[in-house]
This record gives structure tokens, C-alpha cells and sequence, in this order.
């Protein structure tokens, strides 16, 4: 499968491309990454963002490459590594797209596609309990922390987000989505 392309007020969303792991690389190589197991090796890196990437044939869904003006700022998608107990939100944006609010605007679009595509209820971020920003976030997203669901590391913060209570502003109709 391809991922679709989805479209918010300013940005779309479209299946990774090859140029864009130099992105991902240097987010992995950077102290940015701690929160993400990083840093680690280009290689490792690579590892990471082809197993990514490669859920959208396996799975149905996977990671959106996020772009604003035809410049790529980031990628936001739904990420179910083996270890994690259940799908996943997530998102990565390139420093000059921080504070910007891409993430949340890219991030709204994701669960509004994963409710019209999969019929899901609800969707998670799992989140490194010293990640504040992502925390912040995930709770600004509407999400709620639930402490009994599972995490992948110790410690992990658990935000679970109702798709269902998501406003029309991000209905298939309203989203511009195109296959």
C-alpha cells in the first residue's frame, strides 16, 4: 500500500520518499533524538526509517512525510514497531518547523484519516516520561494520560486520544484526502 496524501490549511501529507531519511538521519546523529533512543549511527538510523516506512505495504498505515510549501518539515504517522503494544501517534518536525504548530495541524489530520480509514476508536502516543514538549503536546491534542495501559519502556507516559471526538473540520470531506 501507498499512503494516501492528506491535506490541512497548509500542509500535505504523502508517502516517504528516499531524500527524505537525510532528515531523519540527522535527527537520529543529534542530541534531539535522546528521547528516541538516540543518538545513533546513520546506519541505525536507516534501520529505523526503512522499517518505518515499510509498515505502509504491511500494515496499512505508517509515517506521512509532512510538507508546507512543497518543503518538507516533518513526518507525523502512526508507527507499531514489534515492541509496541498497539499502534502509535507520533511525530518529528525539522527545527526551523518547531513551535510552529505543524505537528498538531499534521497530527489532527492523522487520527482524523486513521478514524475514516480503520474505524478506530482511539489511538495512543506512547511517550519517554522526560519528553515534556511531546507530553504538552499529546495533552493539547485532547488526549488524556492513562496510566494502566502499557508503555514499551518503564516509565513511559501513555496518551490516549478518542477519535470519535475529533471536530468536523477533519472529515474526509473537509480533508482534501486523495489517494
Amino acid at each position: 500500500m501507498i499512503a494516501p496524501t492528506l491535506h490541512t490549511g497548509r500542509l500535505s501529507l504523502r508517502m516517504p520518499r528516499l531524500d527524505d531519511f537525510q532528515h531523519r538521519a540527522a535527527f537520529y546523529g543529534s542530541e534531539r533524538s535522546v528521547w528516541e533512543g538516540g543518538p545513533v549511527s546513520r546506519i541505525q538510523a536507516w534501520r529505523i526509517w526503512a522499517s518505518e516506512v515499510g509498515q505502509w505495504p504491511l500494515m496499512g498505515y505508517g509515517p506521512f512525510s509532512v510538507e508546507e510549501n512543497g518543503v518538507y518539515v516533518g513526518e507525523v504517522g502512526i508507527y507499531h514497531a514489534a515492541e509496541y503494544p498497539e499502534p502509535e501517534l507520533g511525530w518529528f518536525v525539522v527545527p526551523e518547523a518547531e513551535g510552529r504548530g505543524i505537528a498538531a495541524e499534521a497530527a489532527r489530520a492523522v487520527m482524523a484519516w486513521a478514524r475514516d480509514a480503520f474505524g478506530w476508536d482511539e489511538i495512543t502516543n506512547i511517550i519517554d516520561a522526560g519528553n515534556a514538549r511531546s507530553i504538552a503536546l499529546g495533552l493539547r491534542l485532547g488526549g488524556r494520560i492513562d496510566a494502566s495501559r502499557p508503555g514499551i519502556d518503564a516509565g513511559d507516559v501513555v496518551i490516549v486520544h478518542d477519535l470519535w471526538a475529533l471536530g468536523h473540520d477533519f472529515s474526509s470531506k473537509n480533508r482534501g484526502v486523495a489517494a
